[in-house]
């Protein structure tokens, strides 16, 4: 089943139909925790009903020591005791260390964004991507958390929890699609500023289809390094110094990596879809579209120059 994207209609993604094995164990958790809060809102209103319109005799048992101390501090205690230790059973599997031999992709939170790195089997980086993690069907993923900044919240409702960034500190999360899909994922700890607006995608390929996409992602785009307006605008812009574009002399670190900014689905981190006018508006002046992101605005840049600059990066796929 495939979702909306960020930024379209559809949006946000659904957070009770589980598509992997790891957000099963959270729907049944979430139904379990519905029911239960139901039954005590039952327990509470019976109670409230005898208060207000019971039998003498029943007010005067209902208002009694030991049942208020059975009622107000025994109950809570065995019913929120037992769906605490219930709970971490079913959810201890989810977050533990890497285990030999599963892949690994290392999302880090920024503001207000995602850097994607996928690692090799010694974990060392082999190429970035941003605002998307590319998976194939039914594998475990891990996910290496890291924070650059500020306290984020990795959260895709249908493959698995909320684990927390934090800066300093490298938690994990596992993920898994039964099916191709496109699963939308959002920050879910506000982080300041447009925290709303830090969407991302997790992307489901069959095997054969992953393995295909890992092979492009790891060569530059052939064309990228060749003479064109667009790139001639991107340079003069001084683009670089923060983006970087495999196999050219760009190789900026502080914003998003862009060597294959082209066959992404969203820019923006899940804001807007990516075609040539939305790559446009966004260079122009992104500060309208997503206020107090850490891209400047580019008013001087002519309106050919913005159609240059849009094509030469779309065409990086």
């Amino acid at each position: 089943m495939t979702e909306a994207v960020p930024g379209t209609s559809g949006w946000p993604p659904p957070v009770l139909d589980p598509a992997g094995p790891f957000a099963g164990p959270l729907n049944t958790l979430a139904w379990v925790l519905f029911g239960m809060g139901f039954l005590v809102l039952v327990v509470v209103l019976i109670a409230l009903g005898v208060a207000l319109f019971g039998p003498r005799k029943w007010r005067q048992r209902l208002g009694g020591e030991t049942l208020v101390w059975a009622g107000g501090l025994a109950f809570p205690i065995v019913v929120l005791s037992a769906l605490l230790i219930y709970g971490l059973g079913l959810t201890t599997h989810l977050t533990p260390d890497p285990e030999p031999g599963e892949m690994r992709v290392r999302v880090t939170g920024e503001m207000w964004w995602w850097r994607v790195a996928y690692l090799d089997d010694q974990g060392r980086e082999a190429w970035q991507d941003a605002n998307e993690v590319h998976i194939p069907v039914g594998s475990t993923v891990v996910l290496e958390l890291d924070s650059a900044d500020v306290i984020h919240s990795v959260w895709v409702p249908r493959l698995s929890g909320k684990v927390d960034m934090i800066p300093g500190r490298r938690n994990y999360m596992r993920i898994q699609a039964d099916e191709p899909g496109v699963y939308g994922g959002q920050c879910a700890e506000y982080c300041g500023g447009p925290h709303a607006l830090m969407g991302f995608v997790v992307v489901a390929h069959e095997p054969e289809a992953y393995a295909a996409w890992a092979a492009r992602q790891a060569t530059p785009v052939q064309t990228a390094a060749l003479p064109s307006p667009g790139a001639e605008v991107f340079d003069r812009a001084g683009c670089g110094a923060c983006h970087a574009v495999r196999g050219t002399e760009f190789n900026g670190l502080a914003g998003p990596d862009l060597s294959r900014v082209g066959a992404r689905r969203t820019i923006g981190a899940g804001i807007l879809p990516n075609n040539e006018g939305t790559l446009g508006g966004w260079i122009s002046d992104s500060q309208s579209i997503k206020p107090g992101n850490r891209m400047p605005a580019y008013p001087v840049l002519t309106g050919q120059e913005l159609r240059d600059v849009s094509a030469w990066l779309k065409g990086l796929q």
